[in-house]
């Protein structure tokens, strides 16, 4: 209370011209010099901590890229800054301190937007204008704090009113809602970063895809929650929610019938896990490994590099092939055929070898060779093998053992023949 009580403290307009001629004072020095000395303290308690915690190369909210970088820098500067300023307010005058006190709210109150943003929403494109958003109305606010035209300009604000049914609405309380809204929001997503970074850490697989469903579900909470109090803050009744609620029902029932399904969906597929992170699928003649699973799509990527955005509801109630679900095993084989004077069990003991000498081929179960029919143009042997390194490549594996089996026939001159036919004339 007594910090809010002295930063809420505007600086008078007829005071102006005086605090001006104040930073000629040799006072001054003596407040660079203690800002200085709290800059440095700042500096290294940071560091320490930083160094302490083990997150010399792990960004974070609190610590961010770099050591000034994060919200915690700027925390402790204030808090240190405040503490000067009521010690050294009792010996000399203040000039610098007006200034350096807002600043450094206004500095704190940016690095707690911008970084709660990116690390909420890291890839969303709109980040960028909110950050810009939160910047110039920081220092907005700062500038009018120190100029002391903000108590003027709330005061003209108050004198701009309006009724909305029983509510008498003036244009600052609506400000001040938006603001707390906004303080309301951005801590709902601190806490659900916090959480999903707690749950996702150090999980793999059918773990990483449970963890996944249970951070999405507590975002989601928390989003919820943290909406009714910004809208409780801005004034608006919540008992109107339930006429929003019942025509918000009836949009789900008639136009957002895909979009709900696709959400619910998300959910479906988390929970029983019969798709998790990382398995590799095939859904609509397109295979890939599982990369992403979203509230309302799945994106799968294949091996040559191109992603599929599925949406939740094709994997839900259509056939969907997951070769890595209950065996991360998978089988593959190659056909060949030899002329009919070949030694078969010199094809086939070729053929196995030609498996066995690739590494990712499994050894358990072993590579098999079988003589599958007598064809029109000789004798066709089939080898199948194992391998688990799916997302590796299959195609390539293939290659390697066509290679070589093309190679060992050759070195034993066995007859790979041409397609022939024979044609009997009268």
């Amino acid at each position: 209370m007594a910090l809010a009580k002295t930063l809420s403290s505007p600086m008078p307009i007829d005071d102006f011209q005086g605090w001006l001629s104040a930073f000629t004072e040799p006072t001054v020095l003596i407040e660079l010099a203690v800002i200085a000395v709290c800059a440095s303290l700042a500096w290294a308690l940071v560091h320490v901590l930083r160094k302490a915690f083990g997150m010399r190369d792990t960004p974070s909210i609190w610590f961010g890229k770099r050591l000034v970088d994060g919200v915690l820098f700027p925390l402790v500067l204030l808090c240190l800054g405040f503490v000067a300023r009521t010690v050294l307010g009792n010996y000399v005058g203040l000039a610098v301190f007006k200034v350096a006190m807002p600043v450094l709210v206004a500095l704190l109150a940016i690095r707690v937007g911008v970084k709660v943003l990116q690390v909420a929403f890291a890839n969303a494109p709109w980040v960028r204008v909110f950050e810009q958003t939160i910047s110039w109305a920081a220092w907005l606010g700062m500038v009018l704090w120190v100029s002391g035209l903000l108590p003027v300009m709330l005061n003209e604000l108050d004198q701009i009113s309006w009724k909305v049914g029983t509510s008498n609405l003036t244009a600052r309380t609506m400000l001040e809602g938006l603001l707390t809204a906004g303080l309301v929001l951005l801590i709902t997503l601190w806490i659900s970063s916090a959480i999903e970074s707690r749950l996702l850490r150090s999980a793999t697989g059918g773990e990483l895809s449970l963890r996944k469903a249970v951070s999405n579900a507590t975002r989601a909470l928390l989003m919820f929650l943290g909406l009714l109090l910004a809208l409780s803050a801005v004034g608006i009744d919540l008992t109107a929610l339930s006429v929003l609620g019942g025509a918000l029902g009836v949009g789900i029932g008639f136009g957002l019938q895909k979009l709900a399904a696709n959400y619910v969906s998300g959910f479906v597929i988390l929970a029983e896990r019969s798709m998790r992170i990382g398995d590799n699928v095939r859904v609509d003649n397109f295979e890939g490994a599982i990369t992403e699973i979203n509230a309302r799509y799945t994106v799968v990527r294949s091996p040559t590099g191109r992603e599929s955005i599925v949406p939740n509801e094709m994997l839900i109630t259509s056939r969907v092939e997951n070769m890595t679900l209950a065996d991360t095993r998978l089988h593959q084989s190659t056909t060949i055929t030899v002329g009919y004077d070949s030694d078969v069990d010199e094809v086939i003991a070729l053929l196995v070898q030609a498996a066995l000498d690739q590494s990712r081929v499994l050894r358990d179960p072993a590579p098999n060779a079988t003589l599958n029919a007598f064809g029109a143009h000789g004798l066709e042997f089939s080898l199948s093998y194992w391998l688990s390194d799916i997302e590796n490549g299959q195609g390539n594996l293939r290659s390697d053992v066509n290679l070589a089996i093309l190679k060992s026939m050759r070195l034993k001159n066995i007859e790979i023949p041409y397609p022939q036919q024979v044609v009997h004339t009268r």
